[in-house]
């Protein structure tokens, strides 16, 4: 989250002026709303006055054929007149059934509610009342302003995700960059170390004491080529996964805490997959790691190697505190850390090692206060 003051009473203006605009779109279609709705009003007063001036001068040929002309003109409008002995006629209906009386009584009481009804009178006798409904075309405009505002919430959310998805993509190049940095930086002390270790074989050290400095030098270099890795597509090769496991294991096992119990199985003595060597073992690290951290240092980490169709699963288990189920997919986004100290970045780029670079799959198996299971799911190469 970006706690910027600018940016946020830059976000503050942007949500204003959105809600003005869209209140000005909302009050504008009202307005339009109304003045069709009276228009159509007048429309249906000029059809009730010929109305009556039809009925009292039908001889007039002349006067007969302008009223006909507006009785025609008016074909959108449905309507219902009824006589002043009680007779109906019916206009404009969509309807291609024939209307019984009870369907005319319905509508009659529907278009009451709908528009006030027009009395057609002359010289003061009471000839029929008309009773109308709103034409097609205002019943579709009444849509209009949710149709509008679903536009304006697919347009605003395609917005988000893109402005989201480019905010991402700017993330993970300064994480690849920084990565590549760091390797980058690593390497220029790393040679000299190579040099001065070399020098002091020459001086006859304990050869111990140089066996251990070239034990610390190869794993700066593992951990330079995993973060030189780093936001470029790694290379994959054939590896036995139950070999490459244990090597990640034993070298975890031999650096911890003898209050931490370890244990390892594997239901396979040999399984191929594609893997990137350095990769691997960094995630299998991660995953222990956090095991560990999740045990405040004192439990059992058991890892397990079993085969599942086309794929192995590899489970990597403890006996810490357990993640909350609504956790499950929250501890992989970056970020995300239960610990004080930390990051959160571990499992992310787990989660980015496994799915994106080996095409695999890794979740939270289960998880309770007796501890979690991880699982990774790898592809069996067939060769």
């Amino acid at each position: 989250m970006n706690f910027n003051p600018k940016n946020k009473s830059s976000n503050i203006v942007l949500l204003i002026a959105s809600f003005v605009i869209v209140s000005l779109i909302l009050w504008n279609t009202n307005s339009f709303f109304k003045k069709f709705k009276e228009e159509e009003r007048l429309k249906m007063e000029i059809w009730a006055t010929a109305q009556s001036e039809f009925q009292q001068s039908s001889e007039d040929a002349d006067l007969g054929n302008l009223h006909l002309k507006v009785f025609q003109n008016n074909t959108s409008t449905p309507m219902i007149l009824v006589n002043k002995d009680g007779s109906t006629k019916t206009n404009n209906m969509d309807s291609e059934k024939e209307l019984d009386s009870l369907d005319v009584a319905n509508l009659i009481k529907r278009y009451s509610q709908v528009n006030v009804p027009i009395s057609i009178d002359q010289q003061g006798e009471h000839l029929a009342t008309l009773y109308y409904g709103n034409s097609e075309v205002l019943n579709k405009l009444k849509f209009y302003p949710i149709a509008l505002l679903l536009i304006i919430f697919l347009f605003g959310t395609v917005i988000f995700f893109f402005f989201k998805t480019s905010k991402a993509s700017e993330q993970n190049k300064l994480w690849a960059g920084m990565a590549k940095e760091t390797a980058h930086q690593i390497g220029t002390p790393l040679s000299s170390l190579l040099g001065w270790n070399e020098l002091l074989k020459a001086e006859n050290i304990n050869p111990e004491v140089t066996k251990e400095i070239e034990k610390d030098i190869d794993r700066l270099q593992t951990i330079t080529e995993r973060f030189s890795k780093i936001g470029s597509l790694p290379k994959l090769d054939a590896h036995d996964i139950v070999k490459e496991t244990k090597e990640a294991y034993d070298y975890l096992k031999l650096r911890s805490s003898k209050l931490i119990n370890f244990s390892f199985d594997s239901q396979v003595e040999h399984m191929p997959v594609l893997l990137n060597h350095a990769l691997y073992h960094w995630t299998i690290e991660n995953l222990v790691k956090n095991g560990i951290d999740a045990m405040k240092g004192k439990g059992d980490i058991a890892i397990e190697i079993l085969p599942n169709g086309k794929n192995v699963c590899i489970q990597v288990s403890d006996t810490g505190h357990g993640i909350s189920k609504s956790d499950f997919h929250a501890i992989f986004n970056p970020g995300f850390t239960s610990k004080k100290r930390g990051w959160g970045l571990g499992l992310s780029l787990v989660k980015r090692i496994i799915e994106e670079y080996h095409d695999g799959k890794i979740k939270v198996l289960s998880s309770s206060k007796e501890g979690t299971v991880m699982q990774i799911s790898l592809r069996i190469y067939a060769s």
